[in-house]
Order: structure tokens, then sequence, then C-alpha cells
């Protein structure tokens, strides 16, 4: 887990509504191309979350809280559904709050451990080692020490995987 908000502000980037704004026919064609994507991949439940952008601090920390106690990828899969199958405001504590009852996680441990300094300094810590590594944005995939950025190239990804 990171902290997107703080790779760009390290890496001078900005997300792509905000570097893309004016630029004529540009935010249409990323469109398009996401209704391209979710259908060669299958994706039906997608739904554009109407509070977008959300600050993801929160759902971060809690990510790191998830991976410590060993459930990270229910974690992932579930904060994904709330975000985008469900949209909620999901940097509301008292809606991530009801989304993990809902998601049957322990509510109260993951809205204590997204305070604990040492959580904070985790997600700090992931968030600068990624940036190390080469990481400018998300997603950002790593196969031993070569990098793959954006969701255009997970083929590529699959294809080294595969050998």
């Amino acid at each position: 887990p990171v902290l997107l908000g703080g790779i760009f502000k390290a890496t001078n980037n900005k997300p792509p509504m905000e570097a893309f704004f004016g630029i004529l026919n540009k935010n249409e064609y990323q469109s398009t191309e996401m209704e391209r994507f979710q259908k060669r991949h299958g994706i039906t439940k997608f739904k554009m979350n109407p509070h977008f952008p959300v600050m993801t601090l929160q759902v971060m920390r809690g990510a790191i809280g998830a991976q410590k106690d060993g459930y990270l990828d229910k974690y992932i899969n579930e904060v994904l559904r709330h975000m985008w199958e469900e949209p909620k405001k999901m940097d509301d504590p008292d809606v991530i709050r009801k989304a993990f009852e809902e998601s049957g996680f322990n509510a109260g441990k993951l809205m204590e451990q997204m305070q604990d300094p040492e959580i904070k300094t985790q997600l700090i810590a992931n968030t600068e080692g990624a940036v190390k590594r080469g990481t400018f944005g998300i997603p950002t995939f790593f196969v031993d020490e070569e990098i793959y950025f954006g969701k255009d190239t997970l083929w590529q990804v699959e294809e080294v995987l595969a050998g």
C-alpha cells in the first residue's frame, strides 16, 4: 500500500484529470478507452464514483493494518467494491466504518489502526520506497527490476510472468 498523493507530490506529477484539463477531446478519449478496457476484461460492475476524487489516506492506512493482520487481498477487493461497484464516499470516517462492517471486517480495530503512528509511518515508508524504485503513478507493476506503468501494460506483465 502506498499513497498516490504522496507519489504525485514527490515526483511533481498530477492526476490525469488535472494534467489533461483543457486539452480538447482528451478526457472524452480517456472515457472511451476506459469503456474498451472494461469490455476487454469483462469488468461489468464498475460505476464512476460520484464522490471522485476521493482522498484515500484513511483507506490506505487501513490497507497497512489489513496487511499486518494477513487479509490485504480481501481488504483491497472490498474497498474497491465500495469505491467502484457500490460507490461510497470512502474518505468519510462514518462511511468507511459502515463499509468495513458490511464487509465483515473488525471496523473498530481498523479505525484504530488508521490512527496508529506505526501504521502512518509504514505508509510513508512504502510511498517513499515506491518513488525510490521508480514509481511516478499508479498502477505501477514491477517484475524483478523491470517497471511497468498503467493498466495498458497489464498484457506485458502477463507475458513476462508467463515466460
